[in-house]
């Protein structure tokens, strides 16, 4: 195995790990950013107040893009078996 597959599967999992995480982290995001222009706007300072919305935004998103999510990993995880026989013969 030489340096570039190492770095070519590395670069390729923290593109899918970024792939993956980016409907979540957006997601919470947005709706953090909204509830605290919210708070702001009406100057109510509950520190708790973003969590429910924001775990029930999260779980919207996991739910809409939960199915996408599954079939990239599936689908990363089937390339990087297959490489194995070509990263073990050194070609």
């Amino acid at each position: 195995m030489n340096t570039s597959a190492v770095l070519d599967i590395g670069l390729q999992a923290i593109w899918i790990a970024a792939k993956l995480s980016a409907p979540i982290l957006i997601t919470a995001l947005v709706v953090g950013f909204a509830i605290s222009l919210l708070q702001s706007i009406t100057q109510i300072q509950e520190v708790t107040l973003s969590f429910v919305p924001k775990a029930a935004a999260v779980a919207v998103a996991l739910l809409v893009c939960g199915h996408w999510m599954i079939s990239e990993m599936v689908s990363f995880t089937q390339e990087m078996f297959e490489k194995i026989p070509g990263l073990l013969m050194g070609g």
